[in-house]
């Protein structure tokens, strides 16, 4: 379903993708040519109020060794509802893309008309064309260089993919079991019971930006408004919202959360091990979930090394007994001191070092008076 843009906003846009495709697209072979053959997708208010056209885009798991093969995600969103779907993909071919493609198409509660993707290769070529030609599918592009041109579903990756999965490394085909697994609890999750804003209009006035968003609402509650959306499917959204359970879905996705970061870890299979809490362990633990800081695996592994030798480690007793003498000055006027006590064995550029030890010396006496079971003072091997 496409809407049809104004003359004049129509003759500009045809414009600069004609410009954009003779000029940003050069050079010779399949891709380029593929590139030419693409048409430039629609842009601005009129794509975010096209129903059933999707943006795919493909997110990796490299973690922090890049050459080696390495599990990946493929995430496709409807810009008019916000409807999101992902699923694993475990490598970087155009015939497992077409087959996790056709799941994905299976599984959406609308028929897709069409699919906007950017310049990657892994969409730029016959076998991805082909698919879209034979399902009819209106197979558009991005413009060269105009990265904002895929702003929604790069939203999408950021907000649901990487806070869900997190930025760990995952291979092989364990790994891409349990995102199987974590994906068909969070589709359901996301798009019936997480609601989100969405843009009306930007205006500018001068340097202010003014935005309009609608009110907030889930996928499923913008599809069940939509009156383009056959009454079939209303009644069927309407039943599957009806019977699912929010939290017992969210338990599920904690338990494969853990599962992934225990196999990035670990590097073996944790698949079938018992690791699933009864749903009235899980409601009891929400209360002081947030005391254990992040239960899920978006958060970066921390680092357990110094990127820099410790510049303060062989004077830390006398940082400590400056501290305990001193319990009222700043950290500046302590590291000034320090600095008039110990000429040429510090520069200012130490300072922010010298803070975060201060800062972490404070926090422990803090625990100490207040708990009475300190940690060990000055442990500062990860600042």
């Amino acid at each position: 379903m496409f809407v049809r843009l104004l003359g004049v906003s129509r003759d500009i846009h045809l414009m600069i993708a004609q410009r954009l495709d003779v000029v940003g697209v050069g050079g010779a072979g399949p891709v380029a040519f593929f590139l030419r053959l693409a048409r430039t997708q629609l842009h601005g208010a009129a794509l975010r109020r096209d129903q059933c056209r999707a943006h795919p885009s493909i997110v990796s798991f490299p973690g922090q060794q890049v050459p080696a093969e390495h599990g990946k995600t493929l995430t496709l969103t409807d810009i008019a509802s916000g409807w999101t779907e992902t699923a694993p993909v475990l490598f970087r071919e155009q015939g497992l893309l077409m087959n996790v493609l056709g799941k994905i198409q299976r599984s959406l509660p609308m028929p897709l008309l069409g699919l906007d993707t950017d310049n990657d290769t892994v969409f730029m070529n016959e076998t991805v064309q082909g698919w879209c030609a034979a399902r009819n599918i209106a197979f558009t592009r991005s413009r060269p260089y105009r990265k904002n041109d895929q702003a929604w579903i790069e939203q999408k990756n950021g907000a649901i993919v990487r806070k869900m999965v997190g930025y760990r490394r995952y291979e092989g085909s364990d790994a891409a079991a349990i995102l199987s697994e974590l994906y068909a609890a969070s589709r359901l999750y996301v798009n019936m019971f997480q609601p989100s804003f969405k843009l009306i209009e930007k205006t500018r006035v001068g340097a202010k930006v003014t935005k309009r968003y609608h009110g907030p609402a889930t996928p499923c509650q913008r599809l069940m408004a939509d009156t383009r959306v056959s009454k079939g499917t209303r009644s069927m959204l309407a039943a599957l919202q009806a019977k699912l359970d929010p939290i017992a879905l969210l338990a599920k996705m904690r338990t494969c959360q853990q599962q992934l970061i225990d196999i990035a870890a670990s590097g073996y299979s944790v698949v079938g091990a018992n690791t699933d809490k009864k749903l009235e362990e899980f409601l009891a633990g929400l209360k002081d979930a947030w005391q254990e800081g992040i239960i899920r695996s978006s958060a970066k592994p921390s680092r357990t090394y110094r990127t820099r030798v410790d510049p303060f480690e062989a004077s830390a007793p006398e940082l400590e007994n400056l501290f305990e003498n001193a319990l009222g000055q700043t950290s500046r006027d302590l590291f000034e001191r320090l600095c008039a006590e110990n000429p040429g064995s510090y520069t200012t550029q130490q300072f922010r070092t010298f803070q975060r030890r201060h800062k972490r010396w404070r926090a422990d006496r803090a625990d100490a008076m207040i708990l009475g079971s300190p940690r060990p003072l000055l442990s500062m091997a990860t600042a």
